[in-house]
C-alpha cells in the first residue's frame, strides 16, 4: 500500500512484519542483561553476600553515570540518518566525530572528576563496610573506561543511522561476550573478586570502542568523505550535536534515579536484602530487555505512520505490536512465578540471600505484567516525536515514585520498596496515556473543513 501524501510506500502492518522487527532487536537486547546475570552468578559462587551486594551497587553507580549520557546513542542515530538520506557524505563523518569529541570530553571529565562522584555515590549507599569498601575498588578501576564507554554509545548509534544494525549488533554481541568471558576468567579462575569484573568489563569495553572504530574509519573511506577539522567544530553542527535529544536525557535521568535509588537504598537493610533485590532486578531487566523489541517496533512502524500520514497504519502498528507485548509480558511474568525460585538458586549459594530474594519474588513476577503499558507508550511517544510529554510524565512518575517511598517503605520495610518501583510504571503509563489523544490530534489534524463549525485542531 502507498500514500501520496507522505510519499511513502507503505507495507500493511502484520504480526509478521511485527515480529520481523522486533524479534533482532531482542537479540541485540538480551546480550546486555546476561552480563549482569553472568556477574551476578559467578560471584554467587562465593559465599559471602557482600560481593554481589558490592558489584550491584557498582555497576548502578556507572549505569547512572554513563546512560546518562545515553542520548550519544540515540542522537548520533537521528543525525547521521539525516546526512545519510541528504547524501551529504562529508556530515556523514562529522556526525560521527562530533559525537566522539563529546564522548571523549565527557569521559575525560569524568576521570577528573572520579574522586567527588565516588564519594557523593558512597554517600547514597547505607551499605555494610563490606560492601562499600568492594564498592570502592569496584569504582576505582571501572571509571577509567568512561571514554570508551561513550564513544561505544556513539558508534552504535552511527552504525544504525546508516542503516548497519548488523554492525552495531556485531559490535554489542562482541562487547558483551567478551565481558562475560573475562569476568568469569578473573573471578572464577584468578579469585580476583568483584575487581575481576571492574576489569572485565573496562578491558571489553576498551576494545569494543578500538573495533568500532576501526569499522568506522574504514567505512569513511569506502563510502563518504574525511571531515576537516573545520566540518567537525562547525559551530552549528556543534550546537545541533549538543542540543539533540535533550528531552530524553532527562528523562532518562529520572528513570535512573529511581532505579538508581532502589538499589543503592536496598543496602541499609543489609547485605542479603541488597544482594537479593539485585538478582530479582537482574531478572526484571532481562524481563525489560525483552519487551523492548516491541517497544521499538512500535517507534519504527509508528513512526513510518506518521511521516505517511497513515492513521490506519497507525493504529494497527499501535494494536499489533502492543499485543505482541502484553503475550510475552504474561508470559515472562507467569515464567518468573513458577520458576523464579529455580533462577534463585542458581544465581546465589547464600541461603539467606535465597531466602530474602523469594520474600520479594512476586513483585519482581508482576514487573513485566505492570510495566509493558509504559514501555509500549514509551515506544509510541517516541515514533511520534512527542520527547517532551516523555521528559514531563517521567519527571512526574519519578516523583511519584519517592512519595510512595517515603510513605511505604518505613512501615513494611523491603515490601515498600518493590511497590514503589511498581507504582514508577503504573504512574508513568496512565500519565503518558492520558497524553495519548494530544498525541493522535498533533499526528493525524482534522482538516479544516472536516472540523465542525470551523474549530481549530486539537493541539
Amino acid at each position: 500500500m502507498s500514500d501520496a501524501r507522505g510519499g511513502l510506500e507503505l507495507q500493511p502492518i502484520t504480526h509478521h512484519r511485527v515480529l520481523a522487527i522486533a524479534l533482532p532487536i531482542i537479540a541485540s537486547n538480551i546480550s546486555t542483561p546476561i552480563i549482569g546475570l553472568v556477574d551476578t552468578a559467578v560471584l554467587g559462587q562465593l559465599p559471602e553476600a557482600h560481593h554481589i551486594g558490592a558489584a550491584a551497587l557498582g555497576a548502578t553507580i556507572f549505569t547512572f553515570l554513563f546512560w546518562a549520557f545515553g542520548f550519544l546513542r540515540m542522537g548520533t542515530t537521528g543525525l547521521t540518518a539525516q546526512a545519510f538520506g541528504a547524501d551529504a557524505a562529508g556530515e556523514v563523518g562529522s556526525s560521527l566525530a562530533r559525537a566522539l569529541l563529546i564522548a571523549l570530553c565527557t569521559g575525560v571529565a569524568l576521570i577528573l572528576f572520579q574522586l567527588p562522584l565516588k564519594m557523593f555515590a558512597l554517600g547514597f549507599a547505607e551499605g555494610t563496610v563490606a560492601v562499600e569498601r568492594e564498592t570502592a575498588i569496584y569504582f576505582d578501576i571501572r571509571i577509567w573506561s568512561a571514554p570508551a564507554a561513550l564513544a561505544n554509545y556513539a558508534l552504535v548509534g552511527w552504525f544504525i543511522g546508516l542503516q548497519r544494525a548488523k554492525t552495531a549488533l556485531a559490535l554489542q554481541v562482541f562487547l558483551n561476550g567478551l565481558n562475560a568471558a573475562l569476568d568469569a576468567i578473573f573471578v572464577m579462575g584468578f579469585d580476583w573478586g568483584v575487581a575481576g569484573v571492574a576489569w572485565g568489563t573496562l578491558i571489553a569495553e576498551v576494545a569494543a570502542a578500538l573495533a568500532g572504530l576501526a569499522i568506522a574509519w574504514r567505512i569513511i573511506n569506502r563510502s563518504f568523505a574525511l571531515p576537516t577539522r573545520s566540518d567537525i567544530l562547525s559551530a552549528v553542527g556543534l550546537s545541533r550535536a549538543l542540543s539533540v535529544n535533550t528531552d530524553i536525557m532527562i528523562r532518562t535521568l529520572a528513570l535512573l534515579s529511581a532505579f538508581s535509588w532502589f538499589t543503592i537504598q536496598s543496602a541499609s537493610s543489609g547485605d542479603a536484602t541488597l544482594a537479593a533485590n539485585a538478582i530479582l532486578i537482574q531478572l526484571v531487566g532481562f524481563s525489560a530487555h525483552l519487551l523492548d523489541g516491541f517497544a521499538f517496533a512500535a517507534e519504527t512502524l509508528v513512526g513510518a505512520a506518521i511521516g505517511a500520514r497513515a492513521p490506519g497504519h497507525f493504529k494497527d502498528a499501535v494494536r499489533l505490536s502492543s499485543l505482541w507485548a502484553a503475550i510475552i509480558a504474561l508470559t515472562l511474568a507467569g515464567v518468573l512465578f513458577i520458576a523464579g525460585g529455580a533462577m534463585i538458586d542458581a544465581l546465589t549459594v547464600n541461603q539467606h540471600v535465597r531466602e530474602a530474594a523469594r520474600q520479594a519474588l512476586p513483585y519482581a513476577a508482576l514487573m513485566p505484567a505492570i510495566g509493558v503499558a509504559a514501555y509500549q507508550l514509551d515506544g509510541i511517544f517516541i515514533g511520534s516525536t512527542r520527547t517532551a510529554d516523555m521528559r514531563n510524565m517521567m519527571v512526574l512518575s519519578a516523583a511519584a515514585f519517592f512519595l510512595v517511598w517515603h510513605l511505604a517503605v518505613p512501615m513494611i520495610g523491603n515490601d515498600g520498596r518493590w511497590i514503589s518501583l511498581l507504582g514508577l510504571n503504573v504512574v508513568r503509563a496512565i500519565l503518558l496515556r492520558l497524553r495519548y489523544p494530544a498525541l493522535l490530534a498533533d499526528a493525524f489534524p482534522i482538516p479544516t473543513a472536516d472540523r465542525p463549525n470551523g474549530t481549530p485542531a486539537g493541539r
